[in-house]
């Protein structure tokens, strides 16, 4: 133990005599003039292995709770681990500062963006204290294979064995909702001489952010009906098999195309002026390939190949390159991501003249714990070349996240903000918490917030739905006979919050003209055994974590907390008994000439936030035409000032607009609306709590009991997500829409015109 605490004093003393003892950060960039972020190094203390600190919260709090199988091997290789650096205060907040600034039209930093070289020289940690915890990593016998230029985070890799040698903590096997999971059992501790410049770990555990879309269905067109009869399940779906639908459509199922999605959210008209999304790079961040032959046969099939749009799939690599990005495979129709597909074609959809980068990197060929959806996002933004938007379908729960790993993903999207990266990141499929997409919401508080988009630094997209169904109207808002590239959307459509559970109030209130609750309750006595029961809804809630930004405090309906907030705005993400979805063309289940065969029907907010991200490329580039910058970076500062004016300030009386741009007026005098306010139904969703294992579901009012529920042992407790467990209206569901922002829906939906012309006001173009 003392021969080891000589050799790190000698390796640390060398790295820090290479290194001056001030770090100046400097730059010729314009956004970093008169910033002076110099500091004096902050490890200052020998490192000794034999006094270290415990750092809290760096294990998975929820697996207190569960009983390991078994040790994880100590020669079990762990590779591509992040240790997470934590900057000062002083470069917080000139960070912080900085990127207020950047989104401020009188600013004279107005859309000065950096690049990564200088946001890790004026925002990362200071080359000294990087040369001291690499110095540390290497005596401990770990690889160290890079240190990002954000100078935040340094990549490196090891051993289970050598994990609990240097971290003091047991890596182990555990089973949670079925699955199998590696993680650390306790929080790290470190050499207290280093504790003020490290997080944490992120990778020690390989609770992953999952795609959120829906189950993805087979179905064949019927020429006569002009519907679509759901066939069965593809093979390739991500998620477990779903409920059964509480209705049933004779008629069969609608497909909706990029024809529908344009003429509901009136991206059109952009199209008529040469705004395309042309000269705009779009990412897509995923964690296993496509068929390449999906996309040009989707922009083929639904008459999208004259604007230009140009589409790659590859592994985005850093330089030097860390090996941390693998192909993670599946360029194949057999083993595709249907995740992926999703987020490339209705990015294309909505901007169909752009270019669609999908970038992944593997979950597993590496023995990446973090997952490649993080890696594919941090080596982009980290990279030489950059896109102009990010978009990232998937997500779980704070709860399920440990604070190195919810740290990590932060800095990134501020990072990705600082640059003009516009971000967007779906809210979540699992109504109050979106860490059960596919399952129901059970043994952990039923609200909470999608961990990888309640930074304060990107756009979340939370899911709507249609209301013409419930309501009666499709013949007012859709053609009975599809046109010529398979579209029959005449219009806007109202819309609702998309809840597929007995939750929905707007359903409740249409079938049985009862609350959602009864509607719950008179479900149980016809459905004993609990077919229907379910959380799939599009998602939001508070952060735990992350303190809510100014821009969010400004607008009508904001929660009077001090939580960032999701989502921000929605767009279609599923229907209510799973009638309308959007079409997806498959390796497995190509597009034909009129649907003469099957095709695959999907949905889910994986398809809102895309569809987000093709309308910020129309933004884009028509700010980019009118004389302003082509990057906006995170979109919802401007998004909230612009509801501002449409919905109102959180004080005083409402404008006019207000009642004029709700969702449920539809084409009726909503035609210079930027934003459509939806107010009606909400996100409570089913929740449950297994009587045979004693366990404890928070946040969940329980209205009933199911004694044969399939797929658990013993009775099972179920109800529906409520702040308050012992009470159950329209203020404790979680959670009703209602006027101007809400949990249920954010901001609502846009007009993609009016969105334009209203930004181009912002920014004084």
């Amino acid at each position: 133990m003392k021969t080891e605490h000589v050799m790190i004093s000698v390796a640390i003393a060398a790295a820090l005599a290479t290194l001056p003892s001030l770090v100046l950060a400097s730059s010729s960039s314009a956004a970093l003039a008169g910033i002076n972020t110099a500091e004096a190094p902050r490890v200052t203390q020998t490192v000794d292995n034999r006094v270290v600190s415990a750092l809290s919260n760096t294990h998975l709090s929820l697996l207190d709770k569960v009983t390991p199988t078994s040790a994880v091997a100590d020669a079990t290789p762990m590779n591509h681990m992040q240790l997470v650096l934590q900057r000062s205060a002083l470069r917080t907040t000139a960070l912080n500062q900085l990127i207020a600034t950047q989104h401020d039209p009188s600013s004279s930093k107005f859309h000065q963006w950096v690049t990564p070289a200088e946001f890790g020289k004026a925002f990362g940690v200071s080359d000294a204290d990087i040369s001291a915890v690499t110095a540390w990593l290497t005596s401990q016998g770990f690889k160290v294979n890079g240190v990002l230029p954000n100078r935040t985070q340094i990549d490196f890799s090891g051993t289970a064995g050598q994990v609990r040698q240097a971290f003091h903590t047991q890596e182990s096997h555990y089973v949670v909702n079925q699955k199998s999971h590696i993680a650390n059992t306790g929080d790290i501790s470190i050499p207290t001489a280093l504790r003020s410049v490290v997080v944490g770990v992120a990778g020690l555990n390989d609770f992953r952010p999952q795609p959120l879309h829906q189950q993805p269905q087979i179905a064949q067109f019927n020429g006569a009906s002009q519907r679509f009869k759901i066939q069965q399940s593809a093979k390739t779906a991500s998620v477990s098999g779903g409920p059964k639908p509480m209705v049933n459509f004779e008629g069969g199922q609608r497909g909706f195309v990029p024809y529908d999605m344009q003429t509901i959210y009136n991206t059109a008209p952009l199209y008529v002026q040469g705004l395309t999304g042309k000269g705009i790079t779009i990412a897509l961040v995923e964690d296993q390939d496509m068929d390449v032959s999906d996309w040009p046969n989707f922009v083929s099939q639904f008459g999208l190949g004259g604007y230009g749009g140009t589409f790659t799939q590859f592994q985005p690599l850093l330089s030097p390159d860390t090996g941390n990005c693998t192909d993670p495979g599946g360029n194949n129709p057999d083993g595709e991501s249907i995740e992926t597909v999703l987020d490339s074609e209705y990015s294309t959809a909505m901007a169909p003249g752009a270019s669609i980068w999908v970038a992944t990197c593997s979950d597993t060929g590496s023995n990446n714990f973090f997952g490649g959806v993080f890696t594919a996002a941090s080596n982009l933004i980290n990279g030489a070349s950059r896109p102009n938007i990010i978009s990232a379908s998937y997500g779980y729960g704070e709860g399920f996240t440990d604070a190195a790993s919810k740290t990590a993903i932060d800095l990134m999207w501020a990072q990705a903000d600082a640059e003009g990266i516009s971000v967007f990141v779906s809210s979540g499929d699992s109504g109050s918490n979106p860490s059960f997409n596919g399952s129901i919401i059970n043994g952990v508080p039923a609200i909470d917030a999608n961990s990888f988009g309640s930074s304060a630094n990107n756009t979340a997209v939370g899911g709507s739905d249609t209301a013409d169904v419930l309501d009666g109207t499709s013949s007012k808002y859709f053609n009975t006979t599809l046109n010529a590239v398979y579209g029959s959307a005449k219009s806007y459509v109202p819309e609702i919050t998309w809840n597929q559970s007995c939750g929905n109030t707007r359903a409740a209130k249409d079938l049985i003209n009862a609350s959602g609750l009864q509607f719950c309750k008179n479900a149980l006595i016809y459905d004993p055994n609990g077919d229907y029961v379910t959380s799939e809804s599009g998602s939001g809630g508070a952060s735990s974590v992350v303190a809510k930004p100014s821009w969010q405090r400004v607008v009508r309906g904001a929660a009077k907390d001090q939580s960032r907030d999701l989502p921000d705005v929605s767009l279609f993400a599923g229907s209510y008994g799973g009638y309308s979805w959007v079409i997806l063309c498959t390796g497995a289940y190509p597009c034909t000439a009129n649907f003469a065969s099957p095709v695959v029907l999907e949905g889910g907010t994986s398809l809102s936030s895309p569809m987000f991200a093709g309308i910020q490329a129309l933004i884009d580039q028509g700010l980019s035409s009118a004389g302003g910058s082509v990057d906006q970076g995170n979109a919802a500062p401007t998004l909230y000032e612009l509801a501002r004016n449409e919905y109102g300030g959180t004080t005083g009386s409402a404008p006019s607009t207000l009642a004029a741009c709700n969702a449920n007026n539809g084409t009726k005098g909503t035609s210079k609306c930027v934003f459509y306010n939806i107010t009606d139904g909400g996100n409570s969703t089913q929740c449950i709590e297994l009587l045979s294992e004693n366990e404890v579901t928070p946040d969940c009012y329980f209205y009933g009991t199911i004694n044969n529920f399939e797929g658990f042992f013993g009775p099972v407790k179920v109800g529906l997500t409520s702040s308050n467990a012992t009470k159950y209206n329209s203020t404790t569901a979680a959670y009703a829409a209602q006027a101007g922002w809400s949990f249920a829906n954010g901001l609502g939906s846009v007009n993609a015109t009016n969105l334009l012309s209203a930004w181009k006001s912002f920014n004084g173009l």
